[in-house]
């Protein structure tokens, strides 16, 4: 089946780079179209607009940053859902609104079309390994038959019922405990730092125990090492996930009040011009707060 890609950050790359060879008949369209060389170098085809990417195409994969970028792809006279064949099957992957999925979902089913809304877990690397965890939320027929292509993208695919935007509340979810762990990570090592203790010892010693787990690994290491700039997941990536999380909790009617700790964090470590770095920078925004270098 032809499948158009739509959005190539680093993290869209690995998983178009991901579908090639797992054999699909891909199409490619982006913004930058000089992003798109390294992957037509892989069997892929380019597109150079919307509508001569995705016309053709049985399944249109979106991965993008925010809500404005899916609007603007969706929307409008040369957006998908003008130009998507009847009977295509949208799947956006991207960290979306939950009030945005749910409207947009709707103007699917106006238009004839199917939404499935298959936000992922992981950074580029696990994409690579073959790690990635994918939430799947949509109509049961459609999720069922986007299902090879999910699973192509990376280990298990979690189903999130049939409400799309029960998906977008999942990878909020998520995101918000990730944010949790990483500034946790960052008082503790604070602590450890300013008590004169070696930071690769205590590194050493919670990933080795009680939180011996990726997610701990992964920002233990890159904030024992301070790679901020190990690019992963952005400061202003982060920041509007946990924004969002925030309103999924107001529209709930739950109070979160870590992520309102974790949201002033990472405004702080934008702030310090440090909104391009990795979202562990949390760490270092901890860090200067507690007179560390």
């Amino acid at each position: 089946m032809t499948t158009a890609f739509i959005g190539l950050g680093r993290m869209g790359t690995a998983m178009a780079t991901r579908l090639i060879a797992a054999g699909y008949d891909l199409i490619l369209y982006n913004r930058t179209q000089e992003k798109l060389a390294p992957l037509i170098a892989l069997g892929a085809r380019g597109a150079s607009s919307i509508a001569e990417a995705v016309g053709a195409a049985d399944f249109v994969l979106t991965m993008l940053a925010d809500d404005s970028a899916l609007k603007a792809v969706v929307e409008g006279p040369e957006g998908l859902l003008a130009r998507m064949r009847p009977g295509a099957i949208h799947i956006t992957m991207g960290t979306h609104d939950v009030a945005t999925i749910r409207a947009l979902a709707q103007a699917h089913t106006a238009a004839g079309l199917a939404l499935v809304v298959a936000p992922v877990l992981g950074r580029p690397e696990a994409v690579e390994a073959g790690r990635l965890g994918v939430i799947a939320a949509g109509e049961a027929r459609a999720v069922e038959q986007c299902m090879p292509v999910l699973e192509a993208l990376g280990r298990r695919v979690f189903r999130a019922g049939d409400d799309p935007g029960g998906a977008s509340a999942m990878k909020l979810a998520n995101n918000f405990l990730l944010a949790c762990a990483i500034e946790a990570m960052g008082e503790a090592f604070a602590l450890i730092e300013k008590s004169g203790v070696d930071a690769e010892v205590f590194h050493d010693m919670i990933t080795d125990g009680l939180f011996a787990s990726p997610a701990y690994n992964t920002y233990a290491r890159i904030i024992a090492d301070k790679a901020y700039d190990k690019v992963g997941f952005t400061v202003a990536l982060a920041l509007k996930d946990i924004n969002l999380a925030l309103a999924a909790g107001s529209v709930a009617g739950v109070p979160m009040p870590s992520a309102n700790i974790c949201r002033d964090r990472l405004i702080g470590a934008s702030a310090h011009g440090d909104s391009q770095r990795d979202w562990a920078a949390m760490a270092l925004d901890q860090a200067r707060a507690s007179g560390l270098a």
